[in-house]
């Protein structure tokens, strides 16, 4: 009885594990605004049925990065400087509490761990990707150490429909430095305790990294 149940399991999965997959190449630009998602094509890259890729597609219609049109197929979603607004706004919120939560009980192991992850991220400052990757890594524990499932959830379902927007606002290496120097008064405040300190310090983070990437945002709508 256990074989089956597993193999049907794992099946469940697949379209989730794909989805992630189309993700996260949407997220980091290999996959552009606008480009097609053809079915056949996909399922011949996966080697999996159209089933499958279309209920990845729908998937990644939830999250806001596919919109699925009749006689059209699924499309990456457009970028839009409302969508960009909307969401900072929302990650401002959930990131201030999560750093605020975590302040409040920061215990000496977690602390020594957020040190480590701020030095990576750190050493990590010359690269776009790897320094957003640190960034999320850093964020990801911090919301651990929040101890809050919801608010947990939360910050995971948006991450991935705002990760273009975020590699947009640090792809310069002046605003990742200026974005290092923040982190380390916000996780300074976390292992002090300061609760209000580090959520006002991630808010304006946040907000930070929301008017740099409007910059690019513009700059690119103006270069097209």
């Amino acid at each position: 009885m256990d074989t089956p149940i597993q193999a049907k399991s794992l099946l469940k999965t697949l379209p989730l594990q794909i989805a992630d997959q189309l993700a996260e190449s949407i997220t980091v630009g290999e996959l552009e605004a606008g480009a097609r998602l053809r079915e056949t094509e996909l399922a011949a890259m996966y080697a999996v049925s159209r089933a499958t890729i279309r209920e990845s597609l729908r998937l990644l219609e939830l999250r806001g990065l596919v919109c699925i049109q009749p006689q059209r197929g699924a499309h990456v979603t457009q970028l839009s400087a409302k969508e960009l607004y909307d969401l900072f706004a929302i990650r401002a919120s959930l990131l201030s509490t999560a750093s605020r939560l975590a302040a409040e009980h920061c215990t000496p192991k977690e602390a020594a761990e957020l040190r480590a992850r701020l030095a990576n991220l750190q050493a990590n400052v010359d690269s776009t990707s790897d320094y957003v990757q640190g960034s999320a890594d850093l964020i990801n524990y911090i919301t651990s150490m929040a101890d809050n499932e919801i608010l947990a959830t939360y910050v995971r379902d948006l991450a991935q429909r705002i990760g273009r927007y975020v590699r947009m606002g640090l792809s310069t290496l002046e605003r990742r430095q200026r974005s290092v120097a923040l982190w380390k008064e916000t996780i300074g405040a976390i292992i002090a305790g300061d609760s209000e300190r580090a959520s006002a310090n991630h808010f304006k983070l946040a907000l930070q990294n929301r008017d740099a990437a409007l910059k690019g945002f513009e700059a690119a709508k103006t270069a097209d």
